[in-house]
């Protein structure tokens, strides 16, 4: 099953379709759905090496559009949407807290939840709903989410077709890897918020 997963997201890769599903995925991701871009991005790359800057440009513009898509739910939709959907992930009850100390440390959160697997679509939210300012919060998204787009896909450039090979024998592993690092973004969001 996971082995079918994987030669349809590769042809998927390879598709005239990729760039506008990675877009989509970008941005969904930066807002409201929980699966990151990298599910597409890597397979696009290995797909098509020559492309891997392009990609990696496409998913961090429509990240962070995505982000600024999340910033207006926090700012402008927090009881009828925003909230919803941080009870929904289970980050309503402390949000009170976290809001309070939010906005000093803003920049940071927004950067240090850009570059890993936290959840970024409850920092995006956050950010609206605790009035940290555009600016600071497109900045701070535009550096992280490029540098980690771009240091995945350089990477898996530089490394080219045996990082494919490596992918392709250890596809279980690195999918089990993949649903703990992503499960464990919401757990470390949970006890953070």
């Amino acid at each position: 099953m996971l082995r079918q997963l994987y030669d349809r997201t590769m042809a998927l890769a390879a598709s005239r379709h990729a760039t506008w599903a990675l877009a989509g995925i970008s941005f969904s991701e930066s807002s409201f759905f929980p699966v990151p871009p990298d599910v597409l991005l890597i397979p696009m790359v290995l797909a098509k090496r020559a492309k891997a800057f392009f990609y990696a440009t496409i998913c961090t513009l429509a990240s962070v559009l995505g982000g600024i898509a999340g910033w207006l739910i926090g700012a402008f939709l927090f009881d009828a949407l925003a909230e919803p959907i941080l009870q929904f992930y289970g980050y309503a009850d402390k949000f009170e807290e976290f809001a309070g100390h939010y906005n000093e440390y803003g920049a940071w959160i927004v950067f240090f939840a850009g570059l890993t697997p936290f959840p970024y679509k409850v920092i995006t939210i956050a950010s609206g709903a605790t009035g940290l300012p555009m600016p600071v919060f497109l900045v701070a998204s535009a550096l992280s989410r490029g540098l980690r787009f771009f240091a995945v896909s350089a990477l898996l450039w530089w490394l080219g077709p045996p990082i494919r090979d490596f992918i392709e024998r250890r596809l279980g592993l690195l999918f089990t890897i993949f649903v703990i690092l992503l499960f464990g973004g919401f757990v470390v969001a949970r006890f953070l918020l």
